[in-house]
């Protein structure tokens, strides 16, 4: 496969979700893990990947970590990319960088620290054959309830349900189309998924793993921490 692959790992956001107390020192993707910074953990991840030819990772203008944390790591790049949201810095790096349509582009989550080098493998060899792209996800296997005010409404058939995950990887020139597309109409997104499905693509799904999860809630530091 002759076209290029780069990956982006959004990392201005703050975390208040996973925050043990009202105020952190630093942001969750910057708190030790097992005696590393999370975010390291998952730049790691990424560079056994020998395909992955360069990793920019997006910061908040204010950032103060991640130069020190990163900067002994092959491949990597940092930039003042960040937004106010998740998509906003994709948007702000994909459009700063110098990429052709054909290539791909890989998004990881800053916090997710465990990324089984064979399930990135299956992602990528899978990607390079389909001409769109698709993320890692897990088939939902617990029973679904929708609530309003606290009650279910109804229980949802799992079936043919999956909870995205990333890595997300698609066409340079797809993946830019539909973000401009939703940016253009000011449409809210949690993923680059969803940008590119409102275009009429089907992106793949290729099973993930439990392991690869993101760093949410206070609990997921002791979890991850264990699996470590």
């Amino acid at each position: 496969m002759n076209d290029s692959l780069i990956a982006i790992v959004p990392s201005a956001g703050i975390g208040n979700r996973a925050s043990f107390f009202e105020k952190e020192s630093c942001p969750k993707q910057y708190r030790f893990l097992a005696g590393i910074p999370v975010i390291r953990h998952t730049i790691m991840s990424l560079l056994s990947e020998p395909r992955i030819k360069h990793i920019f990772v997006s910061v908040a203008q204010n950032d103060k970590w991640a130069k020190n944390i990163l900067k002994d790591l092959p491949c990597v790049s940092i930039h003042n990319y960040g937004g106010k949201t998740r998509v906003s810095t994709i948007i702000n790096t994909i459009f700063n960088i110098n990429i052709a349509c054909n290539d791909w582009i890989l998004i990881h989550d800053a916090v997710r620290p465990i990324l089984p080098i064979r399930y990135l493998n299956s992602l990528i060899d899978k990607c390079y054959t389909d001409s769109v792209g698709g993320l890692l996800a897990l088939q939902i296997t617990d029973t679904i309830k929708n609530e309003s005010n606290n009650r279910i409404i109804e229980t949802i058939d799992r079936n043919h349900l999956w909870l995205a995950q990333t890595p997300q990887m698609f066409r340079a020139g797809i993946l830019k189309k539909a973000l401009s597309f939703i940016s253009d109409r000011n449409i809210s997104i949690t993923d680059e998924s969803s940008a590119v499905e409102m275009l009429g693509y089907s992106p793949l799904l290729i099973k993930g793993t439990l392991m690869n999860m993101k760093i949410t809630w206070p609990e997921d530091f002791r979890l991850i921490e264990k699996w470590l």
